[in-house]
């Protein structure tokens, strides 16, 4: 069934014909009781992943350990060389960063477990600090 309606927008008159749609049961968006939404699709097992990292092992009192995953900048230290708590021993380069991994504790470089252009993970022991 149409109908012609006067329609005013901003002052400005306009003729218009409409077309009422209600009563030929052809709606525009169907009926919420009449949509049915499809049960999502089984999922088949996923094939196993790669085999899990060992989690690095615990560091000692002496260690001094990544904080951050990257790459060694430089070994500032050599093994028998003292230092002292808080002092440089190597230096990480993550995001264009350089980030310097400290003594724990004044004492004697016991050993080197990285060189400069290794790549590290958080966590990993860098040398050892008797």
């Amino acid at each position: 069934m149409e109908r012609k309606l006067r329609i005013t927008v901003d002052g400005r008159v306009y003729d218009v014909t409409v077309e009422d749609l209600s009563d030929s049961g052809s709606l525009i968006y169907p009926a919420r009781s009449s949509m049915t939404i499809p049960a999502p699709p089984t999922v088949e097992s996923a094939p196993p992943g790669p085999a899990p990292v060992p989690a690095p092992a615990s560091a000692g009192p002496g260690d001094v350990v990544a904080t951050l995953g990257g790459v060694v900048e430089s070994v500032v230290v050599a093994v028998g060389q003292k230092v002292r708590l808080g002092e440089t021993v190597v230096v990480l380069e993550a995001m264009k960063m350089n980030s310097p991994m400290v003594a724990p504790r004044d004492g004697t470089v016991a050993s080197l477990s990285v060189k400069a252009g290794d790549a590290v993970e958080a966590g990993r022991v860098l040398a050892t600090i008797a």
